[in-house]
């Protein structure tokens, strides 16, 4: 077996490959943020991504790497993410110490497209390291070897939340905003929600696209009338891909749009009223 150290240098080689060219991730833009992402990365400014869960922030981004023909690497953050994580660590390889970089660190020295996640779930003293690398230092200090790493020229940073889930106690710090451009995401408008679930699940009947995307309209209503996160455009090409194989309209959107969003029965039922509205 490989040494640790060795393999995950192998897995940074993988991380920090330029996306393949020639199969494009699909992508349907709903207004300027092409435009306003790429003139933010002539600039190398960073940028904020903000909208509902499965409003498509993380697909756009991808596109965006693919586009600018950058490597991409995301960071998952959770509430139990150090600084460390991040930047890296000090790690034993037999009876020797040895450095390991963090994904941050691989984008800064690649020249990377590096994804945080929604931030928002992290640690604010795990934030707080990516300040420098969001103003005109564009560096990053690696606080346990006494170093700042100066960002490649095509470093680029991009965080993601979603504003619909916080409070006073899990915000980002006005300090944090303003140090990005702010790209707003929402839900798609009926006909397009259609286009993406006919790219995304050819199979599916065509009238029954545009039922599922019905529901999916109707659905949103309830938010913020009991619902606490809206009907995601992910969900109703989950319930697309259940109804392509065989299982029942009303069955695919219980299991993809109403169990997964609530606990609440009363809610649960008059989100399958909508459903039975639409399919029955």
């Amino acid at each position: 077996m490989k040494p640790l150290i060795n393999r995950l240098r192998g897995v940074e080689r993988d991380i920090l490959q330029a996306p393949e060219r020639s199969n494009p991730p699909y992508y349907e833009p709903q207004g300027n943020e092409i435009q306003v992402f790429e003139a933010a990365y002539r600039k190398r400014l960073p940028v904020m991504l903000k909208g509902p869960t499965g409003c498509g922030k993380t697909r756009f981004l991808e596109y965006m790497a693919w586009r600018l023909n950058r490597p991409l690497v995301t960071v998952a953050c959770h509430e139990d993410l150090t600084s460390a994580d991040l930047v890296g660590r000090f790690l034993l390889e037999g009876e020797q110490t040895v450095w390991q970089d963090g994904p941050l660190t691989r984008a800064v020295k690649a020249g990377a497209i590096c994804y945080l996640d929604e931030i928002v779930e992290a640690r604010t003293d795990t934030t707080v390291v990516i300040h420098p690398l969001t103003d005109h230092r564009r560096r990053l200090p690696l606080e346990k070897k006494g170093q700042e790493i100066e960002a490649h020229e095509d470093f680029m940073l991009v965080i993601s939340y979603n504003p619909g889930y916080q409070t006073v106690l899990k915000d980002l710090k006005p300090s944090t905003k303003q140090r990005f451009i702010g790209i707003q995401f929402d839900f798609p408008n009926e006909a397009l929600e259609l286009r993406i679930l006919g790219n995304e699940v050819p199979d599916l009947n065509p009238e029954l696209a545009r039922k599922l995307v019905a529901v999916g309209q109707r659905a949103r209503a309830l938010k913020d009338h009991g619902l606490e996160e809206a009907t995601s455009t992910r969900a109703l090409v989950y319930a697309a891909n259940m109804m392509a194989v065989g299982l029942p309209p009303v069955e695919a959107c219980r299991v993809a749009m109403v169990n997964p969003v609530t606990d609440d029965l009363e809610l649960a039922e008059a989100l399958m009223e909508i459903v039975r509205a639409h399919f029955e």
